[in-house]
């Protein structure tokens, strides 16, 4: 089923877009910073986009994705926001850092979602599942997972992500993440090698990358070996896969038909955009996404 999903994440506002931007609210604090895909003209003023911005991102005139934030007087370095949903209470750290990120992708909450509610059932049959997370960033999805009491191994090339998603699992109260540094290709291939087999896998793959070695990840040349993987390591029944795709141009049929080919028909499939719609009614993609239960 194709759908467009937006979570109801009560610490996050998108509160207006367009010329290429857009004004958040993360908690107590807004940002303003760059959003390719908001091609329309903004509802708020100038103006009010500068009062209420607490930080502004500028980029780098040498690179289109670095940069630094201007800060207003109230801006803390670091703060700190929670979501819930059912049982599953997440705090989760967040700061800004040179590549305009601020440590989560609130549309991600919808994901989290599905996740906590599939560990749930899986757990019910009286093993606690368990759940691959790949590029796991800061860990969203695996804390949803480990919440919902999966045994939980989280991928990321890069060690102070791994670090910010640990403090993440700490502030939420949570233990018992299995944390791997390691480019995720190489990891998956040991774990074909191993025999090694997961009740739900995550994957959350940038356009380009780099490994903990300096392995090279792009996305249409490796999207295809690292689906025929995790084919291999997912369970044949009672298991869920989520894909989800940033990059443009990319929609997420293309991401259904690929699945489709390396793990054949599943039992349910959901198919479409993650967005936030601003106060001025302007509804903003913010990624494609597919997932599927069997």
């Amino acid at each position: 089923m194709q759908e467009q999903l937006t979570p109801d994440f009560g610490e996050y506002e998108l509160i207006d877009s367009g010329s290429f931007e857009k004004l958040e609210r993360f908690g107590d604090y807004v940002t303003r910073r760059p959003e390719p895909q908001a091609i329309w003209r903004p509802t708020l003023s100038e103006e009010a986009w500068r009062q209420m911005a607490d930080a502004s991102f500028r980029r780098d005139g040498r690179s289109d994705e670095r940069g630094e934030w201007r800060l207003g007087p109230k801006m803390p370095d670091r703060w700190t926001v929670r979501y819930a949903y059912g049982a599953m209470r997440l705090r989760m750290r967040l700061a800004l850092t040179s590549f305009k990120h601020v440590g989560i992708f609130p549309e991600q909450a919808a994901n989290w979602n599905f996740i906590y509610d599939n560990c749930i059932g899986l757990a019910a049959a009286g093993e606690a599942p368990r759940v691959l997370n790949l590029f796991a960033y800061t860990g969203g999805a695996t804390l949803a997972a480990r919440a919902a009491g999966a045994e939980t191994t989280h991928v990321d090339s890069v060690r102070q992500v791994v670090t910010w998603a640990r403090e993440n699992m700490e502030l939420s109260g949570l233990d018992g993440v299995r944390w791997i540094v390691e480019d995720a290709l190489k990891f998956v291939r040991r774990e074909v090698r191993r025999g090694s087999r997961y009740r739900g896998i995550v994957l959350d793959p940038p356009a380009y990358g780099r490994g903990a070695n300096g392995e090279k990840w792009i996305l249409e040349d490796n999207i295809g070996e690292m689906l025929a993987c995790c084919a291999e390591l997912l369970e044949p029944e009672g298991a869920f896969l989520v894909l989800n795709l940033y990059s443009m141009g990319l929609s997420s049929t293309l991401a259904r038909t690929a699945v489709r080919q390396a793990f054949g028909p599943p039992r349910e499939e959901q198919w479409g955009e993650l967005c936030f719609t601003d106060r001025g009614q302007k509804q903003l993609p913010l990624g494609t996404y597919y997932r599927f239960s069997r």
